[in-house]
């Protein structure tokens, strides 16, 4: 995944790490604010709802301790409470050696026992430090949640999904319990501490710590059937004693968590989103509509957007959500004091200046769209008082209909607009000056302002610097320091800035100037402090006898041999750097997670410098420790049990080689516990892969990675078939390349292919693979990888399954992934990447799976609907599962089992028992891809006039504007 730099803005509460890349979304605040440092330590394995596969393979994801999610993310933690919803004996089956083909389509299914056994162990819990660091809580989960849950009711409004019972977003997994333990001064945890006092059977969410640290705010929900409302009630507890109580004495106030629930504005104070009192019934829906749906653009306006769902569709729904999404801000008093702030709207943010005086306040308002979901919407940003009296509107944005599809475009006027993290109460904003068009050239492109929240009579913004890039983010740190980011997608090319904010005189200059893409040149990013505002600002460090400005870099070291995690003493103003730790590279792999040394006020010192680390092997599962200064001393924290204990000697190796065009490539290959290649011969193997971009071929090359990384397994992992002894290759590299001008797509068939077969050697040569029994495999966009490649290299494989994939590209006319090219500017490439055209090639077995509520844009569940359609009807080997009420990713137990029964099922009967694939069969196909790849050649020859194929200028959307699209 890409480095993404932010300003940490809010105030935080919660430190901690996401173990895995597959976090629930942020709702509609700004992409930086969404990066906040409140979060949640979350530990492998992963036990619940997977949202979405949306980089390489699960097993990388799951493994990965680098990725922070939002306290506000806790309500979507992967795992919660309850029961595991296990299919019943009624409905539940197993594949025999002799099934009836007539009866494969009743009934969830259940896989084998050796994989259900890893995919319902119990979850391990998820970690908060305290804001002191004194204490830990232990946040319980359940593991996977039954399909009744997913089955209730939805409303799908402008983008989002709502629980209408709740007055939440639908599907929220939850916590069961909250354990509280003491960290001692020798490094050990205390007894825990069971928070008490709330219902039994409570689902709990959104859990947060005051800034002191004294009490926790958590929402809790019951059963309806239990207490005759599913609604969420807003408590507190006292950490000390452990008992918790509402924080509203009247039972009818309810929490409305749409879009913000709740926030810290001093020790004692929450504001609080609530449905209001004055709410009344549902709105009805007419029985005969007012008029038709019309939509018009007779100003002929150039309005491209990509394929968003759930999206309005009239004016019932307009009421609708506004029902739904229609929030009372009220402050509530931990001695019992509630008042009612400002008018009903539709709140989508609430910030508390650092100095609690301010409350910044957004919210979005009619007209809305039916083309564009609720984050493009009208949005005003209003400055209140703290008692909620109003200042002044700092901007009331249009509606965003019209941002253009290239890369690195975004929304005009004033954005990310945020307090100083290291001010009591001064904003600041970037403001776009291309008209947020990433196609016209100006200089500067984005402009950065900042302004006091009460400015004197006439005081206009100020100017704090001007980026030639897109504005990616800003780490505060004193007057006299901040870090400023800027990207450019197009060329990769991201630069940090330093600039002294209280000096008109000091010139920014240059501190990185590199490719995004080069990992191997990344010096880390610096590590922040939490200040007595409770938020984070750059960590200075003070050497003994030593004046210099030194802060801390903590990087992933890529290196050819793998990541070599690291922390660096940083001299900010000569570029020195000491290397004051460093990840054990032979046997482990260790991470730094966080300061836990950053409690006082000031400079940290070096000598008194406390760290918390992750560390974890390949058989190991991940423990938590802290390292001390100066000795450097390493005590545990955590002994969390091994996971899946019938695969810890698993056997995992890094391999690199090479496609035949000299890329270097890639991949971890995984062996079942005890294979000896001498022995046991090849064996059946699993490629599960997602492509990647790339404008370089040495960027392309690069590892990514650690051989070191404990093997993380979620619930629809490849790597569950470890236990039917299976070869696994996960994630081997498949690098789209377009280098200057050349678009990565154009060549992409060619790319793929080239890269597939480099793999497929590979695991052959080294004799673990038989050549005959590998199969291929993929979610969403490596669903659409895996069927291109039975189309299109149909001699590597003997079967696929492809996952919530997206087949047809002129279903998606307005870009995908990272295409930005409209259907209509590169035609060809579109129609020469959609496998659907080209299913009339394929001739090895595929498995399609899909959630029938699919919400992820440009997968909807009718592209494998159609996908299938296309292939009987050439008379392709092929099944359908459309799976219930599931997503993009799939949550519920029943229908994880099926698809893990369904995948089983296809490999033991099309890749096991794979007898058909004989040597001519093999020998045609290598000439039919011969064949193909020497016409595409002659047509791209032709289209450029011999010299290669034809290109476009057309610009790419940047990491940092906007939330990258996974088809």
């Amino acid at each position: 995944m890409m480095r993404l730099h932010t300003v940490y803005h809010r105030t935080a509460s919660l430190l901690s790490l996401s173990v895995s890349a597959l976090s629930p979304p942020p709702t509609t605040h700004s992409f930086l604010s969404s990066l906040t440092p409140p979060v949640i330590l979350r530990l492998r394995p992963l036990r619940s709802a997977v949202r979405s596969i949306k980089t390489a393979s699960p097993a990388m994801t799951a493994s990965r301790l680098s990725n922070l999610v939002p306290v506000k993310a806790v309500a979507g933690e992967d795992g919660g409470g309850g029961s595991n919803g296990a299919a019943s004996s009624s409905t539940a089956a197993s594949p025999t050696e002799n099934e009836d083909e007539s009866v494969l389509g009743l009934g969830y299914c259940l896989p084998p026992p050796e994989i259900r056994d890893i995919v319902d162990a119990p979850p391990l819990p998820a970690l908060s430090f305290s804001p002191h660091r004194d204490k830990i809580l232990f946040l319980k989960r359940r593991a996977l949640p039954p399909l009744a849950e997913l089955a209730r009711p939805e409303e799908k409004l402008a983008g989002i999904r709502i629980d209408g019972k709740c007055n939440t977003r639908s599907r929220m997994s939850f916590y069961t319990g909250i354990g509280i333990h003491q960290l001692m001064p020798d490094g050990t945890l205390g007894t825990e501490k069971e928070l008490h006092g709330y219902p039994d059977g409570a689902k709990i969410n959104f859990v947060t710590w005051s800034q002191d640290g004294r009490h926790l705010a958590f929402s809790v929900r019951v059963d309806e059937e239990e207490n005759g409302s599913a609604k969420l009630t807003v408590w507190v507890a006292d950490v000390e004693t452990g008992k918790a109580r509402p924080l509203f004495q009247s039972p009818d106030i309810y929490l409305n968590a749409v879009f913000e629930n709740y926030v810290w504005v001093d020790n004692s104070t929450l504001l609080v989103s609530t449905i209001p009192l004055s709410r009344g019934g549902l709105p009805n829906k007419p029985f005969v509509p007012s008029g038709p749906k019309i939509q018009s653009n007779e100003q002929k306006n150039v309005i491209q957007v990509r394929t968003f769902q759930d999206l309005l569709k009239d004016e019932y729904d307009e009421d609708l959500f506004d029902y739904y999404a229609t929030t009372q801000l009220v402050l509530a008093s931990l001695d019992g004091t509630v008042k009612e702030i400002g008018p009903p709207a539709v709140y989508t943010s609430l910030d508390p200046s650092p100095d609690g005086k301010y409350l910044m306040i957004s919210s979005i308002h009619r007209p809305y769209s039916f083309i564009v979901p609720c984050g493009r919407f009208p949005k005003k940003v209003d400055l209140w008082t703290a008692d909620g009296k109003f200042i002044r509107e700092l901007c009331d944005l249009p509606l965003a209909e019209n941002i253009p599809i290239a890369f690195n475009s975004v929304r005009k006027g004033m954005r990310s607009i945020n307090w100083r993290a290291d001010k009591p109460s001064t904003l600041y904003w970037v403001e776009a000056q291309d008209g947020g068009d990433a196609k016209v050239e100006v200089s500067p492109r984005d402009i950065i302002y900042t302004q006091p929240a009460e400015p004197l009579e006439g005081e206009q913004p100020a100017i704090l610097h001007q980026l030639d890039l897109r504005y990616g983010g800003i780490s505060w740190c004193d007057e006299s320091l901040a870090l400023v980011y800027e990207s450019w997608y197009k060329t990769r090319r991201t630069r940090t800035w330093v600039i002294s904010p209280g000096s008109k005189d000091a010139s920014p200059r240059i501190l990185f100037d590199r490719s995004s893409e080069d990992v191997y040149s990344d010096p880390g990013s610096p590590m922040l402090r939490r200040t007595p505002a409770a938020t984070y600002v750059i960590a200075k460090v003070n050497k003994e006898n030593d004046e210099n400005t030194y802060v801390l870099l903590n990087g992933s070291g890529a290196t050819p041999e793998g990541n070599i995690p690291f922390l660096d003493l940083f001299d900010i103003n000569t570029g020195c750097k000491e290397r004051i730790w460093q990840s054990d590279k032979e046997k482990y792999y260790e991470t730094v997670v966080a300061l836990m040394s950053d409690q006082k006020e000031g400079d940290l010192r070096l000598d008194q410098l406390k760290i918390l680390i992750s560390k974890e092997s390949k058989t190991e599962n991940t423990q938590y420790h802290i390292l001390s200064w100066p000795e450097k001393q390493a005590c545990q924290i955590t002994n969390f049990p091994h996971p899946y204990p019938q695969l810890a000697s698993l056997q995992k190796e890094m391999i690199r080689y090479q496609r035949k065009d000299g890329v270097q490539l890639t991949a971890t290959l995984y062996l079942p516990p005890g294979y000896d290649s001498s022995k046991d011969g090849p064996l059946p193997c699993l490629v599960w892969s997602y492509p990647g971009e790339f404008k370089s071929k040495d960027a392309a090359g690069q590892v990514r990675g650690s051989p070191n990384e404990f093997a993380g397994i979620g619930p629809t992992s490849p790597l569950l078939w470890l236990a039917r002894r299976f070869a696994i290759l996960s994630g081997p590299t498949i690098p789209i390349i377009g280098e200057g001008n050349e678009e990565a797509n154009d060549r992409y068939v060619e790319q793929l292919v080239g890269s597939a077969e480099a793999a497929v050697e590979e695991v052959t040569r080294r004799g673990v693979a038989h050549p005959n029994k590998i199969a291929v495999g993929g979610h969403s966009y490596g669903a659409f990888m895996t069927a291109n490649l039975l189309a299109h290299a149909p001699h590597l494989f003997s079967c696929g399954v492809a996952r919530s994939g997206a087949y047809n590209r002129t279903l998606t006319p307005f870009g995908f992934q990272n295409e930005d090219r409209t259907l209509w500017e590169a035609t060809n490439t579109y129609v020469e990447m959609s496998p659907f055209m080209s299913a009339n090639k394929i001739k090895k077995p595929i498995l399609l799976i899909h959630g029938e509520e699919d919400n992820n844009p440009g997968t909807l569940t009718m592209q494998s609907d159609r996908f299938f359609n296309a292939l009987k009807g050439h008379g392709a080997l092929c099944r359908l599962v459309i799976l219930p009420f599931e997503s993009h990713g799939y949550a519920s137990r029943e229908s994880i089992m099926h698809v893990l029964w369904e995948t089983d099922r296809w490999l033991q009967k099309y890749c096991v028992s794979n007898t058909s694939v004989v040597k001519a069969d093999i020998d045609a196909s290598k000439q039919d891809v011969s064949k193909e790849a020497a016409d595409s050649e002659s047509k791209a020859a032709a289209a450029s006039g011999g010299g290669g194929p034809e290109v476009s200028d057309f610009e790419h959307e940047g990491f940092y504007s906007m939330p990258r699209l996974n088809c």
